[in-house]
């Protein structure tokens, strides 16, 4: 088994290895956004663990394609890792006998079921053929692990992890986030700390923490220049990503759902005003569509609780939480022709019209995504978090000067409201006091409740504005990506 490019992760890869503590077998499944990575943290997982892997993976859907195609590349698969017929199973329940009669009880092995929905796709039956696999066949095997994973998360949810038929089976469900930034600044190596920090932010707020797109950053080259190398050449890996992506992990009304993301790309909506800007009536439709755009890893929730009355919101609010998916459909996809003409050019990432407004809401996705990075700067090391996200005030009837407010981010504790401000500007100025105290005072806290500020930057801020003692804490943004303390 070959060693990857492969960091962080360590959480999950001890949850993983406390699995072969136990004297049964397990079921794993895995979801998580495409290019994730996690199929290579099932990999490492093995690796580390010492224990034999067998990777079997679906075949992409193709028009034409059918279940029988499925089963004779399954039947491949596996006697290319362990011998045996290639000859093709008659049905998904002899695929699987003839699997488990590769899995020694004598020896470790993690199996991988690897796009578990390409796999499916043609045969209604599959989730519970698998079940009954697992029922007579794989749980006999004390050191198995068996892991299923797809990209498309709301087949597994909805066939494995909401199916009354596996309750009690699975020993673990993996949802894979994004890298923390302080495992993205490891594919830099060691010219991370002598590049200037904002070289790294840019190249961030294009691909997040993606570690597919991360392994094409080339450390030699500037932010600009990885950017037009991964966005602009025909045929670059972000170029192509989103329409693979999107389809490949949208398998239900994708024209329509693709409209639905649009709606997000200047901002949080509410479902009510993803129907006002698409023109139609609020409908079941639009919040079945945002549902599976969460399921896939574009968009996610925004606070869950209004902090004034510590309940939860009666309309929740969405953001779009994918920084590539942002800035393909603001800057690469209306490009495409040029592009793939090889005609497309810029010398520096200024020239992109309205650059500066999407890279604002980039790095804000960027400290949103990574909030809990945040905690020990905020000295709340310990305390429960209730919500944490963005949170827009519409204002409070009856109080004179208060107005409606956009909080970047507001941390709720049951004792503590925290106030983050997310700032990306070449100077900062002491005006950003007057403004996020302007947020404090919008908000109405119960008794009990503190209010905390905090600011996080990127830029040059004024001397004045830090010795102020305004904040509760002040974190300059390469702190939070290890370059400096």
């Amino acid at each position: 088994m070959k060693k990857t490019m492969f960091f962080g992760r360590d959480a999950i890869l001890g949850q993983l290895a406390s699995l072969f503590e136990k004297r049964t077998a397990s079921l794993v499944t895995c979801r998580g956004r495409r290019r994730i990575g996690k199929s290579t943290l099932v990999e490492e997982f093995a690796r580390r663990s010492q224990a034999r892997f067998i990777k079997l993976e679906g075949l992409r859907p193709e028009p034409g394609m059918t279940n029988a195609d499925q089963l004779k590349f399954f039947a491949t698969k596996l006697a290319s890792q362990v011998g045996g017929a290639k000859t093709v199973p008659d049905d998904w329940y002899s695929a699987f006998v003839r699997l488990d009669a590769a899995i020694s009880n004598r020896q470790r092995t993690v199996v991988l079921l690897d796009e578990i929905s390409w796999m499916a796709f043609d045969d209604k039956t599959f989730a519970a053929v698998l079940k009954n696999a697992w029922d007579d066949l794989f749980k006999a095997h004390p050191r198995l692990v068996l892991v299923v994973c797809g990209s498309v998360s709301s087949w597994i949810r909805d066939n494995i992890v909401d199916n009354k038929a596996f309750v009690g089976r699975r020993s673990l469900d993996v949802v894979v986030p994004e890298l923390p930034l302080s495992d993205c600044v490891k594919f830099w190596g060691a010219r991370a700390r002598r590049i200037d920090p904002r070289e790294i932010v840019d190249v961030l707020s294009v691909t997040g923490g993606v570690p597919r797109y991360l392994e094409e950053v080339n450390p030699r080259l500037s932010a600009a220049e990885n950017i037009r190398r991964l966005c602009y050449m025909p045929n670059s890996v972000l170029r192509v990503d989103f329409d693979d992506m999107f389809n490949d992990v949208i398998t239900r009304k994708q024209k329509y759902v693709a409209r639905v993301l649009r709606t997000f790309v200047d901002g949080p909506k509410s479902v009510s005003e993803v129907a006002l800007a698409m023109g139609v009536e609020k409908c079941g439709d639009i919040t079945d569509a945002v549902q599976v755009l969460q399921e896939a890893g574009f968009v996610a929730e925004e606070c869950a609780v209004n902090p004034e009355t510590g309940t939860e919101l009666r309309e929740r609010r969405f953001r779009l939480k994918d920084n590539y998916s942002r800035f393909y459909l603001k800057y690469i996809e209306r490009n495409k022709k040029v592009i793939d003409a090889d005609a497309f050019s810029f010398a520096s990432l200024e020239e992109l019209e309205g650059i500066d407004s999407v890279m604002g809401l980039a790095f804000e996705n960027l400290v949103v995504n990574n909030y809990r990075e945040l905690i020990p700067y905020l000295h709340m090391d310990g305390a429960l978090i209730t919500s944490a996200g963005p949170y827009r005030h519409s204002g409070t009837k009856g109080r004179r000067g208060v107005s409606g407010c956009q909080i970047d981010l507001l941390i709720q504790t049951r004792r503590a409201l925290c106030f983050v401000e997310v700032k990306r500007k070449r100077e900062i100025g002491r005006e950003v006091i007057d403004e996020v105290d302007r947020k404090v005072r919008s908000i109405k806290r119960p008794d009990g409740v503190s209010a905390r500020t905090a600011l996080v930057y990127d830029g040059h801020l004024s001397p004045v504005a830090a010795a102020d003692g305004y904040f509760d804490a002040i974190i300059h943004f390469p702190v939070l990506l290890g370059l400096k303390k």
